[in-house]
This record gives C-alpha cells, sequence and structure tokens, in this order.
C-alpha cells in the first residue's frame, strides 16, 4: 500500500462520512433557526419547543434519506473490500 492509496482511502471516508453529516444535520438547523425566530418573535422561552422540532425533523429526514444513506456506505464499504487485492499487492 502506497502511502498515495491511504490518502486516497481516507479522503473518500471523509467525503461520504461529510455527506451523511450534512444530509441530517442541515434540515435540523433550518428548523432551528425558524423555531428561533418564532420564539424571538413571541418572546417564549421554553426549553422543549426547540428541542422537540429539530427532533421530529432529524428522525423524518432520516426515514426520508437513510435507504439513500445506506446505499452510499454499503457502496463504499463493497468498493472498499473489492480493491483489497489492489491495495495489498
Amino acid at each position: 500500500m502506497t502511502p498515495d492509496s491511504v490518502l486516497s482511502i481516507f479522503q473518500h471516508a471523509l467525503e461520504v462520512v461529510l455527506i451523511m453529516i450534512v444530509v441530517i444535520l442541515i434540515p435540523a438547523l433550518v428548523v432551528g433557526l425558524l423555531v428561533s425566530m418564532f420564539q424571538a418573535a413571541t418572546q417564549i422561552n421554553e426549553m422543549t419547543l426547540s428541542f422537540i422540532p429539530k427532533l421530529i425533523a432529524t428522525v423524518l429526514t432520516l426515514m426520508l434519506a437513510g435507504p439513500w444513506l445506506l446505499r452510499l456506505l454499503i457502496d463504499y464499504t463493497q468498493r472498499l473490500v473489492h480493491d483489497i487485492p489492489y491495495l495489498i499487492g
């Protein structure tokens, strides 16, 4: 294994992780921003008001994007396992 191949594997793994994190976090951040704007407009300072919508948005995102995220992870893992002979020899 050359250092270039190790860096390539590591770079692709980071790309997959970054895509998975962004897909899950962006909807929660948007919902959090909207709830914060609502709280600022109505002067409601309830902590659960900001937590519950973000939790629901995250769960819905995982339900909708979960199969795609799982397929992304499976494809990366299969490609990595398939490339083992080329990486060793």
